[in-house]
């Protein structure tokens, strides 16, 4: 059944933001692979394609661009900065923005000096004022980055007032962020939601339930590895994804 919309007194005051921390793990046998995997890692999400995901994001929450800048680091990662708008307000030619929303991404390649282990990681948030959700975007981003573990939060600030001046916190209805993913990335992943529904706080840490040891080797295949190497670097990941989905440091995971 559709809800009739909230009716405001003024404009929407609500500040809404879904941020994420999104990492892809991989291995790498050599100090040369590990480099070409960084390389490789910089190249998929250069400033300029990050731009370009941040413009469907912006699209498929119905937000209009108002201005980017971008940039590439040296020696690794790259931000894009996006100020978006709800609407332009024309009165007598001139044209007033309501920018008050963003959305930024920061990617962090960075690799294990011993062990093999090299970490993607991307944090993008998607900040809007007024009726647009970032919530919209949940599921383009999560199959855009593909990623092996995501940790997401997504909380709403201040209050806007109905037309009788009565404040209100939360204009929609939410108990977790997986009430807005689709079937097939709920079930891909492993979830643990942590929420704090009195301050419209809700927080989910997915990891991938399936593992194939082929989808975490760089420029190599199962096949190529001895059992010993295989089950060596399978417990090797395993590590690096579980420390990371739980945010500490954890004992060795026993062969």
């Amino acid at each position: 059944m559709k809800r009739s919309k909230l009716k405001l007194y003024g404009f929407n005051n609500l500040t809404k933001t879904l941020s994420f921390n999104m990492y892809d793990v991989c291995y790498a046998s050599t100090e040369e692979e590990r480099k070409k995997y960084i390389a490789y890692i910089d190249e998929q999400y250069s400033a300029e394609r990050l731009t370009g995901i941040l413009q469907n994001v912006a699209d498929t929450i119905g937000a209009q661009v108002l201005n980017i800048a971008q940039q590439d680091y040296d020696p690794q990662g790259a931000s894009v900065t996006m100020l978006i708008a709800e609407e332009e307000v024309e009165k007598q030619d001139v044209v007033a923005h309501l920018d008050k929303s963003h959305i930024t991404v920061h990617t962090y390649p960075e690799m294990h000096p011993q062990d093999g282990i090299c970490t993607f990681r991307a944090d993008i948030d998607v900040s809007t004022c007024g009726q647009i959700s970032p919530l919209k975007a949940l599921n383009f981003l999560l199959r855009s980055f593909e990623a092996d573990i995501v940790i997401t939060d997504y909380r709403v600030r201040g209050f806007t007032r109905d037309v009788n001046g009565k404040k209100i916190f939360i204009d929609h209805r939410i108990n977790s962020i997986q009430n807005y993913m689709a079937p097939e990335l709920r079930h891909a992943y492993d979830m643990i939601d942590v929420n704090v529904y009195q301050e419209n706080i809700f927080h989910t840490k997915m990891i991938l339930h399936d593992f194939k040891l082929d989808n975490y080797l760089f420029d190599m295949t199962e096949k190529d590895l001895s059992p010993r190497e295989q089950k060596r670097i399978r417990r090797l990941l395993k590590q690096e994804m579980y420390e990371i989905f739980n945010g500490r440091n954890m004992p060795a995971i026993k062969d």
